[in-house]
Order: C-alpha cells, then structure tokens, then sequence
C-alpha cells in the first residue's frame, strides 16, 4: 500500500484536543506548530517553556504542561490525557554521546507504556489515538518488511545491543504490537517510522506499508512531512482508516525505490 501526499490533503477538522510530548524537538516543533495552525488545542508537556517559540506559546489553543513525562504521578498523567481526542509522542534521545548512552535508556518505550495505561484507565467512550514517532531501523514483526535481509537483520540486531535508542524503539513498537494490540477498546495505535530526517518545509511525500529504502542506502523524509502525516492521522478519518494498526514508512516523493 502506497499513499502519496500533497499539501491539498489537509483537512480542517472540527475542534479536537491533542497531548503532544517531544513538542520542543525539531520534528515535534514542527508538528506543535501545524496542530495549531489547524485550529487544534494542544497540551503539551515539556521540560521547559523557554523552548518554544514566543510566537507558539501565547497560542490560544495551546496549554504548556512544565514537566517531565516519566517523573508524572499516574493521577497527574492521566489528568492531562482526560478529554483528548489523540496523543502523540515525539520523544527520541538527543545525538549526543550524554543522550545516547545516559539515562534513562528506555525513554520512548516507558513513555509509550505510560501514556497508553494511562488512556486505558480513564476508559474513555471513544478510543485516543496514540501516534509514535518512531524510525526505519524498527522492523515489523515477523519478518513483514521484506526488504530487509538477513544481513541487515543482523546489523540491527548488533546495533540495539550497543546503542540504548535503537533498542528503546524497537521496545517502543513492540509494546503496541503485543500489549495494546490492533483491537484495543481504548487505544487506536500507528506507528510512524520516517527515513533520514531532513529540514524544509512540507512537499509531496509518500507512506508506504513496508520499507523503501536500504539502511546503507537510505532515503529522506522532511521533518515538516513527518509532522504533516501525524497531523493527517489526527484529522482525517480516512488516513487514520488505512494505518490504524501499522507501521508505516513515510518517505520524500524523491526517494526512490531501492
């Protein structure tokens, strides 16, 4: 399945709520900046407030929650999702040899773990979408991309075991995979996995069901249309139709098939 995009897709919806954390990274700017262009009230929790932009923070439809996700009570956690139509994650680990290989390793998927108990506890009358932004390094399970050989396989396998994030990603996925599931009464799922991540503004892109590219010969995807996707999955039904569930690549128009 292969879906191309282009800036006609967008759909303004009527009035929803999102809880975004990793709103202050450079994928997670950009997708807090285009919810609220789409007239979308945001909660974000963030370390600090001091990392967005003045011209974000006084949005009106934006609320600034100053914390750390992990270090939240479960009453406090499960206030802040209360109401929302969808979370979305878009917390990663920062390049740095400090944000590589210091604590806590498993960022991405206690937090997916949290967020996802904490919806499920509130039992809410509808299911939340949970949105992850996640990497091409992640596999499908049981072999599903099939683009992937065995030597990659095992490059993969060797790369979770020295680098803390590629493992904590892979976690992240697999929890959603086997603990949440696809027919979850409280939580609706997709996992986002974008190639080489590039600055620009939004363009023509593409989601694919399985991989594009090579990890020794990549692709590229926009920053801007990966926040552009995630926005799409909050806002029309019918993108939220084709991937609830999956695991899709997003990739520039550019890339091409290896």
């Amino acid at each position: 399945m292969v879906h191309r995009h282009t800036l006609e897709d967008v759909d303004m919806p009527t009035q929803q709520t999102v809880l975004l954390v990793g709103g202050t990274g450079r994928t997670g700017g950009r997708v807090l900046r285009q919810l609220l262009s789409r007239g979308i009230r945001v909660r974000a929790i963030v370390r600090s407030g001091r990392g967005l932009p003045p011209d974000i923070a006084d949005n009106p439809c934006l609320m600034v929650v100053e914390a750390t996700l992990l270090s939240l009570s479960e009453e406090e956690l499960q206030r802040h999702v209360r109401g929302c139509d969808a979370v979305i994650s878009c917390l990663g680990h920062v390049l740095s040899l400090k944000g590589i290989f210091g604590s806590p390793h498993d960022l991405v998927a206690r937090a997916t773990s949290r967020l996802c108990r904490g919806v499920e506890a509130l039992q809410p009358p509808a299911p939340v979408k949970f949105i992850l932004m996640s990497s091409v390094s992640v596999n499908r399970p049981g072999r599903l991309d099939a683009r992937r050989g065995a030597f990659e396989r095992a490059f993969l396998w060797v790369l979770r075991g020295l680098l803390p994030p590629a493992k904590d990603n892979q976690r992240a996925a697999d929890f959603l995979l086997a603990k949440v599931g696809p027919n979850n009464a409280f939580v609706q799922w997709v996992v986002v996995r974008p190639d080489s991540l590039l600055p620009g503004e939004v363009s023509e892109y593409a989601s694919h069901e399985g991989l594009v590219n090579s990890l020794f010969a990549p692709g590229s995807t926009n920053m801007a249309n990966v926040a552009h996707f995630m926005c799409e999955l909050v806002t029309n039904p019918e993108t939220w139709a084709a991937w609830k569930g999956k695991l899709p690549v997003v990739v520039n128009a550019s890339s091409k098939l290896a």
